[in-house]
């Protein structure tokens, strides 16, 4: 694309050169209109025989009425009205028209090359080799040649080429192209590397996980190149304006030209006035500043949330985002890190340690959070007790022997069927009672942490036109309340399962003011359900999960709320920038093409309106790349 826009420019610059020529020409000689015409007819076809084939090739194929074949018919025309009768000559005009129009057109690609190559750069994160151990040898392929369960190696600056697991080393990595975020993520062995990362520190060895065409920079990459594929509905305006709006403007000019010298009585003496008009009306009909700046207002505005770490799916997710006045958030992973920990201890007749002591011996085999989050609480597992006949009570918790006494870790129902009188907690949280022979040792407290910019996150919602911002979860009413107060959200609803979440979002929705959208925010993973029923779906904490990916409009690719602001940020500058790009059009071309059918507009007036007006346009529309 630089070569040919090198070659356009040098078009323009000699064809500027020679329209000056022949203008100091045809004012010092006494030329021939038809010599006349010959001299100008060299910079013409310079600097518009590319445009005169297009328009051609687009006509022997019935694409008509697009901007090439309105310049070509309105610069021909001009360069043949100076032989009508009492008409004068408008040579000059008639490369001028053409050569500015393929200014404007310069302009636009190197407009677009600009918002590919910011987005290119910034995507760049797909290395074209990586390191693979193969028999005690490292080897230099293709990512696309190495298998799962290979062993990768990555040097300090190198990008990570594929998803895999850490087997040796530690180091830090990089992860803006991903998240958006600078501040290096530290890594070790059984830690899971995403392609697209870069190793900052030391060497890493890690298994293969995934293959080159399923990493997640690959998918990251096909999401963004795919996003301009999903038209917004001001794109789609645009395209179907444009297909109604030019025939009825070139059916306008042709009427234009014929119609009034029919009804003066002097057709001869007055068509050369009024096809001038027409052609005039013809050049500032041309659509294209609106059909070239409005997809690349949603092209940069895509790219400029790429850059934040926001992947949008489409330009009418980005429509759409830009309208949110209702946020539903659902909990765990989303306001809340989704990370379970011990918060307090509250032994009856033994001591803190031997209570956790018993808990986590208890919970040794279980894979669920809260059991995680007892074993992390005691790591000291390695302490030659016996822990026999361990058994799952489903609903109640888990029994198991521990060095020949029966221990109990559950809830409340598990304490009442052994019998041990158990106690309630002010502490909010998942409450962990333990019994030892049927006696009541006392109980856990272990929650789930808010995340650090939940509240700044919902209270920024607020300051930025959000009406209204709920929560959803699955969890117990006091600890919903709990998160609620201390986050700020509007309302909560609490002990939902996923389809009773699509209800209370679909009474949300009807609930929501015409012309807002819905927003949900969840995880991706569980809550897919949800994120197809709200008008925009959000995924957030999303990096390396294909399932929030797949199931979501809007992925954050951090584990930031926050992060949700600025997409709406990104999406209503995108949406103001497109608005801007139309009125600013719409109005220019009205005002000129009343002007050219009172004869009052000259052609560069028009060409002004049009190719000027696109230019302007589309300057405007890379501003959404600095989102």
């Amino acid at each position: 694309m630089e070569k040919e826009n090198k070659e356009r420019l040098v078009k323009i610059v000699a064809s500027g050169v020679l329209l000056v020529a022949a203008v100091v020409v045809t004012k010092v000689t006494d030329l021939r209109i038809w010599q006349q015409l010959l001299i100008f007819l060299i910079p013409y076809l310079i600097v518009g025989g590319e445009t005169l084939k297009e328009a051609g090739e687009k006509l022997i194929g019935g694409e008509l009425l697009d901007e090439d074949f309105l310049m070509s018919v309105a610069t021909l025309g001009a360069l043949g009205i100076g032989f009508l009768p009492g008409a004068e000559t408008q040579f000059p005009e008639a490369v001028f028209v053409m050569l500015f129009f393929q200014v404007g057109e310069l302009f636009e690609d190197m407009a677009e090359d600009r918002s590919r190559e910011s987005i290119t750069k910034l995507m760049d994160i797909r290395p074209d080799s990586a390191n693979v151990e193969r028999d005690g040898i490292v080897l230099t392929v293709s990512p696309s040649e190495i298998a799962v369960g290979e062993t990768i190696v990555i040097k300090p600056g190198e990008k990570v080429p594929l998803d895999g697991v850490i087997t040796e080393g530690s180091s830090s990595l990089d992860t803006v192209a991903l998240t958006g975020e600078s501040v290096p993520r530290s890594v070790g062995v059984d830690d899971i590397v995403l392609s697209g990362c870069v190793n900052l520190s030391g060497v890493l060895r890690a298994s293969v996980t995934k293959p080159f065409g399923e990493s997640t920079a690959s998918k990251i990459l096909e999401l963004v190149e795919n996003a301009s594929e999903s038209k917004s509905k001001s794109e789609s305006f645009i395209t179907r304006f444009a297909k109604v709006y030019t025939p009825i403007v070139v059916a306008a000019a042709i009427l234009l030209a014929f119609l009034p010298p029919l009804f003066s009585g002097n057709f001869g003496a007055e068509f050369g006035k009024w096809l001038y008009r027409a052609l005039t009306f013809l050049i500032v009909s041309c659509p294209c500043a609106l059909v070239i700046s409005i997809p690349l207002a949603f092209f940069g505005g895509i790219g400029g949330a790429s850059r934040k770490g926001i992947l949008v799916k489409g330009a009418n997710y980005l429509e759409a985002l830009s309208k949110v006045g209702t946020v539903v958030f659902d909990k765990t992973g989303t306001l809340t890190e989704g990370v379970f920990e011990v918060t307090a201890v509250h032994p009856e007749i033994i001591e803190e340690k031997e209570l956790l002591h018993l808990a986590a011996h208890v919970e040794r085999y279980s894979s669920h959070p809260v059991a995680i989050s007892l074993r992390n609480a005691y790591p000291e597992e390695a302490d030659n007790c016996s822990v026999e006949d361990v058994k799952e009570v489903a609903g109640q918790g888990v029994k198991a022997i521990v060095n020949g006494k029966t221990v109990c870790v559950g809830n409340s129902k598990m304490m009442e069927a052994e019998g041990a009188g158990w106690k309630e907690c002010y502490r909010k949280g998942t409450i962990v009672h333990v019994c030892m022979d049927g006696e009541y040792m006392g109980h856990i407290v272990v929650s789930d942490r808010i995340k650090q910019d939940a509240a700044e996150a919902v209270a920024a919602l607020k300051r930025n036109g959000v009406n209204k911002t709920v929560m959803l979860t699955g969890d117990k009413e006091d600890v919903a309340a709990t998160v609620a107060v201390e986050t700020g959200v509007d309302e909560y609803k609490s002990g939902l399962l996923p389809n009773d979440k699509v209800a209370e979002v679909e009474k949300l929705m009807a609930d929501k003011k015409e012309g807002s959208s819905l927003a949900f925010v969840g995880d991706g993973i569980n809550d897919a359900p949800v994120l197809a029923r709200a008008d925009v779906g959000i995924a957030m904490g999303a990096l390396g999960s294909d399932a929030a990916i797949e199931a979501a409009d809007v992925v954050l690719m951090d584990d930031k709320p926050s992060k949700l602001t600025e997409a709406i940020k990104v999406a209503r500058k995108t949406i103001r920038i497109a608005k801007q790009n139309t009125v600013f059009s719409i109005s220019v071309k009205v005002l000129v093409l009343l002007l050219a059918m009172a004869g009052l507009a000259a052609m560069w007036m028009a060409v002004l309106a049009d190719v000027g007006v696109m230019v302007l346009a589309v300057l405007n529309s890379t501003r959404a790349l600095r989102a």
